[in-house]
């Protein structure tokens, strides 16, 4: 894939996950995709994608806006940064207006998403969001216990200082 073709992909994906159509969303994604949200968790294959856009966040959050700048792509690995903003619908936080930025790391195959995972710091959603403190400290704590658990963190903590994966 083109850096081109990636920027006309990240177009067209946030469009799609601003329009709130799961399957439209899915379409960007290969048959076995797994799709890492921060909040909701992974989702694997595209109806679990199409299913987590449409039935969970469209759910949770109106006037989605979402859009990515400075893609980087290699042709089988994209990054971008992005803004994106939402009115929540949760009854405890309803009206509250989100803006969040983040990084996504896209894995490419055939001209389609394989994998998406985002970097987003949440605490700054949450604070705009008014979520008590205590309740804060215990989504971390399991944020955290996630990170930890990836195999990938599991393999870094476990190299000595000063090594790196060729």
């Amino acid at each position: 894939m083109t850096s081109e073709d990636f920027a006309r992909l990240l177009e067209e994906f946030t469009r799609s996950a601003e329009s709130g159509d799961g399957a439209r969303f899915a379409a960007h994604f290969t048959e076995d995709a797994v799709y890492h949200d921060y909040i909701y968790g992974p989702h694997t294959g595209r109806a679990e994608i199409a299913r987590m856009m449409q039935d969970l966040f469209h759910r949770d959050a109106a006037d989605y806006r979402w859009e990515m700048f400075d893609p980087v792509c290699d042709g089988t690995q994209g990054y971008a940064w992005s803004l994106s903003s939402f009115t929540s619908t949760i009854a405890e936080f309803a009206g509250r207006r989100v803006v969040i930025d983040g990084m996504s790391r896209f894995v490419l195959r055939d001209g389609l998403i394989a994998e998406y995972r985002e970097s987003v710091n949440g605490g700054v959603a949450m604070q705009q969001l008014g979520v008590a403190p205590e309740r804060m400290a215990k989504v971390f704590g399991r944020w955290a216990g996630w990170l930890r658990e990836r195999p990938e963190t599991k393999a870094y903590l476990a190299r000595p200082k000063g090594t790196r994966l060729g």
